[in-house]
């Protein structure tokens, strides 16, 4: 049985400089309250693993604003002008990463590989400075894996041990994430007794997952 507990709770075991994990596509999946206390506590230096930062005030665009991240690794930020205009100002380091590579890189971390080999990117600035293997007469980019400190998901349910199960497009990064976190923290939009979630809709197992966000009241 996992306590849940209170966004403010878990973003005070949320050290400044930290790497995060932040599921959500536009913001659907990302974690709103837990970004909310992010923000209200004043968290600063953070590391943002994301697809990308969603809009300005919505989602992860909420921690841009708030000066929260100084690196972004992410897909895109063509949604949101803050980060762009943050990224020009020298004020946010941003690497940008190929989707598909991104969440493989993830993965790789979370499964324990040394990495992905990749022909994305071969002959583009996202080739620059990174090892080159030949598979079969074949190039491909060594693209090393990536793990977070904390990893931020939601979900749409979650039963008493942690078991998750998730909605639509929030199933594309935060099953992934789960996997490549230190520590996982899930805001379930329902807690429900154990057995109510069927087996096979349970994308993360309650093993992975460390705190649970209470419901909305």
């Amino acid at each position: 049985m996992k306590r849940a507990i209170k966004p403010e709770a878990a973003a005070a075991l949320i050290p400044d400089g930290s790497v995060l994990l932040i599921g959500g596509f536009m913001g659907v999946g990302s974690p709103h309250r837990l970004i909310d206390a992010l923000v209200a506590r004043g968290a600063r230096g953070m590391t943002v693993v994301a697809n990308d930062t969603a809009m300005p005030g919505h989602g992860i665009g909420k921690l841009v604003t708030a000066g929260v991240i100084t690196r972004l690794v992410t897909s895109h930020i063509g949604l949101n002008p803050e980060t762009q205009a943050k990224m020009i100002a020298g004020e946010i380091d941003v690497e940008l990463v190929p989707q598909g590579s991104l969440v493989e890189r993830i993965r790789a971390g979370g499964v324990g590989l040394g990495g992905i080999l990749t022909p994305t990117g071969l002959g583009t600035e996202v080739e620059d400075d990174k090892p080159v293997i030949e598979v079969d007469g074949k190039r491909f980019l060594l693209e090393k894996p990536i793990k977070g400190d904390f990893a931020l998901i939601a979900a749409h349910q979650a039963d008493y041990v942690g078991n998750l199960a998730y909605s639509l497009t929030a199933h594309n990064f935060n099953p992934i994430m789960a996997l490549a976190g230190a520590t996982v923290i899930a805001e379930p939009d329902a807690i429900e007794p154990v057995g109510v979630i069927p087996p096979d809709a349970v994308k993360t197992p309650g093993v992975l997952v460390d705190h649970l966000i209470e419901r909305a009241r």
